[in-house]
């Protein structure tokens, strides 16, 4: 049992409820942005809700223990990593597809650049506690 917890102890608990901030952020903004003016810029504010549902699925993943929660972590994690980067590059590259932000435009500039750096410590902490099945 404590293999299978180790994601949220010790920094990971940290982890955990950073991941949590941002699902809670995350999923506001979306419910706002597509409640209010979804006709505004309907990619960004899908690509809004798309964010909330990584970060929601990542933070009960971290919170959980054992092989398969520590796989749907990680793919999370990557899934946000390849999310900002893909949706940060567009959004300087293509502003006319993203007239209004996302969590991830800008690779998370609105949020100081926590949504770039986030999956890659995520990505680090999983795979320091990485259970003996998934490491070897």
């Amino acid at each position: 049992m404590e293999q299978a917890r180790r994601t949220a102890t010790g920094p990971g608990r940290v982890l955990v409820a950073v991941y949590a901030i941002f699902a809670l952020a995350a999923t506001s903004r979306a419910g706002v942005q597509i409640g209010t003016k979804f006709h505004e810029a309907p990619l960004a504010y899908l690509l809004s809700a798309f964010a909330a549902v990584v970060y929601i699925l990542a933070t009960v993943a971290l919170a959980r223990g054992g092989v398969k929660w520590w796989r749907i972590a990680f793919a999370s994690c990557t899934v946000e990593l390849l999310g900002v980067l893909t949706v940060g590059t567009l959004s300087i590259f293509d502003r006319q597809a993203f007239p209004d932000a996302t969590v991830w435009s800008v690779y998370g500039q609105g949020y100081v650049f926590i949504p770039l750096v986030l999956p890659v410590i995520g990505l680090y902490w999983l795979r320091r506690t990485a259970p003996e099945r998934v490491s070897s």
